[in-house]
């Protein structure tokens, strides 16, 4: 099936967003706003393009890149300034789901069966020129490769016959004739570039107008219809919904059919307000967005789980979530979890940072400092190597809570945190 995505582009230059990668004239010195309009108005991806000129601005690049991961829910691509295995790591740890080669760098063809047999072929895009390309590399493009960018006007045109593989369509600024044009070509492709930048106001209603011509979109299908859950008189179901990374219930509301159905098109969780008597699109005015992960039914089919990304908190009292009204709690039966137990540690190392108390053995290693932590480090670490060779496992686990300990020091000593930990390694 040919489905059909929109994928506004970013380029970065200097800290700013340009208008395209021949022309550094600045569009916005906010590269992250612009990031948060697209996604807001119906982005299915973003493209963001590396133009720095230095290391440093390589790393100022990569610093937005990490902010927009953080404050966006759809998935971004890198693109510009590969030519190691490094540059695509680094893409990819910053938060994007996917990294660009440029094929018009020979070395970044060789480079091809190493990224994708270190990070996986569904992590690579290869970005094509020239049509001949595609022909002398077809066998590597097949087995390495997910996705291919055409950054060629003149190959758009020939976009049937380049490759079985999906496409991303490069457009400079055209109308929006000639984007649904592209569109009912049977190819499976998305568009991006400045055609699409320059219609992202209205990319809802073009989804619309797709929709009308048949055009297949990148959206969620439904195993079951509305009309197949069970309401109350009013037509209302209730939704209990949940954060997919942590399982933290967030908030309940309702949803009518229009709700429903606005939540499967948009991606964005929609609901019925009982007191507003209308739809309303949570986040909409906090910024606060949830992003549908899946829709389950209960086994009556008379309530629905959400499982959604949620950007920023969910109650409109500041809290994460909603229920924080205690009603009753019997101690000690809670069985707290191995990461509730690292952050409860590390939050206890923090306050004596902040706090010092005399005597503790913590504030003596954050009192000595960074060359005192690692030291304590490495002696813990040459500690669990001798207690792996010990056939009792009681040892290996004392000796690794002591590191853990250590670098919790060395956590708070950086002011890091436990959830930018969890974070990468699930990025990985």
């Amino acid at each position: 099936m040919s489905i059909k995505r929109f994928i506004p582009s970013i380029y970065l230059y200097q800290t700013n967003a340009v208008t395209d990668l021949n022309d550094t004239t600045i569009i916005s010195d906010e590269p992250l706003k612009l990031a948060m309009f697209y996604a807001e108005h119906g982005a299915d991806e973003l493209l963001v393009f590396d133009m720095s000129q230095n290391d440093n601005e390589k790393q100022e690049a990569l610093d937005i890149i990490k902010s927009i991961a953080e404050n966006i829910a759809i998935p971004l691509i890198g693109a510009g300034n590969v030519s190691r295995l490094e540059d695509v790591k680094k893409f990819l740890y910053s938060g994007c789901k996917k990294a660009a080669l440029n094929y018009a760098k020979g070395s970044n063809i060789t480079l091809t069966a190493e990224v994708s047999a270190k990070f996986g072929k569904d992590k690579i895009i290869a970005g094509i020129g020239e049509k001949d390309e595609i022909i002398k590399n077809e066998k590597i493009l097949n087995e390495f490769v997910s996705e291919i960018i055409i950054i060629n006007e003149h190959l758009i045109r020939d976009a049937d016959e380049i490759s079985k593989l999906p496409l991303i369509l490069h457009t400079p600024k055209i109308s929006l004739d000639k984007i649904i044009e592209l569109l009912t070509k049977p190819v499976n492709a998305a568009i991006t570039g400045n055609a699409i930048n320059h219609n992202a106001k209205e990319l809802f209603k073009i989804k619309d107008l797709c929709r009308e011509n048949g055009i297949t979109l990148s959206e969620f299908k439904p195993a079951l219809e509305f009309s197949e859950l069970i309401k109350s008189p009013d037509g209302l179901i209730p939704v209990i919904v949940q954060e997919i990374d942590t399982n933290e219930v967030l908030m309940m509301a309702y949803m009518n059919e229009e709700a429903f159905n606005s939540t499967l098109k948009s991606g964005r969780m929609t609901y019925y307000s009982r007191s507003r008597k209308g739809l309303w699109v949570k986040g909409e005015t906090s910024g606060h967005y949830q992003y549908l992960r899946s829709l389950a039914a209960d086994c009556d089919k008379d309530s629905i789980l959400a499982r959604v990304t949620q950007l920023g908190v969910a109650c409109h009292t500041g809290a994460k979530n909603c229920y924080f009204n205690k009603i009753i709690e019997q101690k000690n039966t809670e069985r707290k979890s191995p990461a509730q137990v690292l952050e409860t540690v590390l939050a206890i190392i923090n306050d004596r940072k902040t706090n010092p108390k005399e005597g503790s053995y913590t504030n003596y290693l954050l009192d000595k400092g960074i060359d005192k932590i690692l030291k304590k480090m490495g002696e813990e670490a040459t500690e669990i190597v001798i207690a792996a060779k010990n056939p009792h496992a009681n040892e290996i686990k004392y000796e690794i809570a002591d590191y853990l300990y250590h670098l919790m020091v060395l956590m708070a000593e950086k002011e890091i945190g436990w959830d930018e930990i969890m974070e990468e390694l699930a990025k990985r």
